[in-house]
């Protein structure tokens, strides 16, 4: 098990709250694939860190700022908040049965669909394609 510098696991909270403070990101898109691939986590020790490390915090400054300027819906924010509880539980009864490698996989295919959704809609409302 590894025990990354406290400098570099600083520098991919900051990373992370950068971008989940300007795109709405940061867990699974950039805290995740940087606990496996510079910290040194495997698969399973990388999710369960992050899910972690977003209970407390989980954009709470970031929310609260947009929150502050009137661009929360509370009422929407707690009904999937629900849900991400009842599905997030559950799918980690799941993924705990998966070798990590299956798991690594499906982020990969996951991380590259969601890469293509964000490029396409802009290339189409541009009118590139």
């Amino acid at each position: 098990m590894s025990n990354p510098p406290v400098l570099l696991l600083l520098l991919i909270g900051s990373v992370a709250g950068l971008l989940s403070g300007v795109f709405g990101i940061g867990g699974g898109v950039v805290i995740m694939p940087a606990l496996i691939y510079f910290a040194g986590f495997d698969q399973h020790r990388a999710t369960g860190t992050s899910l972690a490390i977003l209970l407390p915090p989980i954009g709470l400054g970031a929310a609260l700022e947009y929150y502050r300027h009137g661009a929360v819906d509370i009422r929407a924010a707690l009904i999937v908040a629900v849900g991400v509880f009842v599905a997030a539980w559950l799918s980690a009864m799941v993924a705990n049965r998966l070798p990590g490698s299956y798991l690594s996989l499906a982020f990969g295919l996951f991380v590259i669909g969601l890469g293509m959704s964000v490029v396409l809609s802009p290339v189409r409302t541009l009118g590139w394609v």
